[in-house]
């Protein structure tokens, strides 16, 4: 879906937009944002001892890796022609139900649950699931706030 800016989200509360494409957690991608991160916990990057320790036989991805990869599935359900000024304001119930394992498919959905004026702006709440092929929980809930002016 197209918007011309962020506001016009408002006019669709209680809407559950189109999910996002698939998007596959690779170890290279565990890899990289351990790197970055420099959260280096072994469950998250040997996969020897995973395939030894964990449930799964996998490695897990780090959940504040799945939250990093809302703005850009985000992007995959709607777009803003004519951004304008609109902050990430936080996040509220954020919870990891069920663990990312290396080669899981993830796709995210949307739903646009409140807006009110804030601040001199409006105040748009979003929740966000993001799906787990084949698996009954998702890896990720969260309700996200921006501030859009």
């Amino acid at each position: 879906m197209e918007l011309s800016n962020f506001k016009e989200l408002a006019g669709h509360v209680g809407h559950a937009f189109s999910p996002s494409g698939w998007e596959e957690i690779t170890q290279e991608r565990i890899d990289r944002f351990a790197a970055v991160t420099g959260d280096n916990n072994w469950y998250h990057l040997d996969a020897e001892r995973a395939a030894r320790e964990l449930p799964g036989g996998r490695t897990l991805a780090h959940g504040l890796l799945t939250l990093a990869l809302v703005p850009g599935l985000s992007s995959q359900i709607f777009r803003v022609t004519a951004h304008g000024r609109a902050l990430n304001y936080g996040y509220e119930k954020l919870r990891f139900p069920e663990p990312v394992e290396s080669g899981d498919r993830l796709r995210l959905h949307m739903e646009v649950t409140h807006a009110e004026p804030d601040r001199g702006g409006l105040m748009i709440r979003r929740n966000f699931k993001m799906e787990i092929e084949g698996k009954r929980r998702p890896g990720l809930v969260a309700d996200a706030l921006t501030l859009a002016y």
